[in-house]
């Protein structure tokens, strides 16, 4: 029988569904880039390797940005930036430049992010406002099982709940960081920092049984204490969440002590 000739192909195209980490910038200066996210990530890698696409709709007039900069401070964290979308003709031509591509916006949209203090008196914005995910496609598959953590966290160690809960059953002492994409719950005293909806999730929520935390985010959005927490709140129950009441302030972040009678 005749050897059969088959042509290997050197190209297949083959469809998938990967994670894109939406990231809306307020500014494209390095610096204060590097620092608003310093305050939200840390010093170490906070993401793994994900791809990131920066939403460039809310900056205004910034004079031929460093863009290979502007990618270092957001691959220091783990974000690889494949693109841009929004923001204006020149933006997107000098992003197209340093290798940049322009994507489409999606036809759903999320007002603003801004940072903000559940006190009285709210928060400088931050350069880098917002980190979220877009809405994920149903999948049967189950959701993430909650993580547990029954040891003390010290000083530079971190717990990241990916796709889940965290439940924390010991103290996050100072310089530690908890981290999930859902639910935080902290039944011990929490010194450091937690971050939930981590991947963007506006609905999760923060409790804690005693606080006395560095920093809370809830979905990108945060407070740090640098001069302590409030009195009110100092080692007592409290919860961390994004405002829903009607005629508050979309996106606010409220740090409000927890009924427990």
């Amino acid at each position: 029988m005749p050897p059969t000739n088959k042509t290997r192909q050197l190209i297949e195209f083959k469809g998938t569904t990967l994670p894109v980490v939406v990231v809306t910038l307020r500014s494209l200066h390095p610096d204060a880039l590097a620092e608003a996210a310093s305050a939200l990530f840390g010093d170490d890698e906070f993401f793994d390797g994900d791809a990131a696409l920066l939403e460039l709709s809310q900056i205004v007039d910034v004079p031929e940005p460093d863009w290979r900069r502007v990618k270092q401070v957001l691959k220091s964290h783990g974000l690889n930036v494949i693109g841009v979308r929004g923001g204006s003709e020149e933006l997107r031509y000098g992003a197209a430049f340093a290798g940049l591509p322009t994507y489409a916006a999606g036809e759903r949209s999320s007002p603003p992010a801004t940072a903000c203090q559940a006190t009285p008196s709210p928060l400088p914005q931050t350069a880098l406002t917002s980190v979220a995910a877009p809405p994920p496609i149903a999948t049967a598959s189950a959701a993430a099982p909650t993580v547990f953590i029954e040891r003390p966290l010290r000083s530079g160690q971190q717990v990241y709940a990916r796709g889940g809960d965290l439940v924390v059953l010991a103290a996050v002492n100072a310089g530690a960081e908890v981290i999930a994409d859902g639910n935080i719950h902290i039944y011990a005293p929490l010194h450091g920092r937690a971050l939930a909806g981590a991947s963007g999730a506006a609905e999760a929520r923060i409790f804690c049984t005693r606080f006395d935390a560095e920093l809370v985010s809830v979905a990108g959005l945060y407070r740090t204490f640098d001069s302590g927490v409030p009195l009110e709140m100092a080692g007592k129950p409290v919860q961390v969440r994004l405002s829903k009441t009607p005629g508050a302030e979309p996106g606010k972040l409220i740090v409000e002590p927890l009924q427990t009678d």
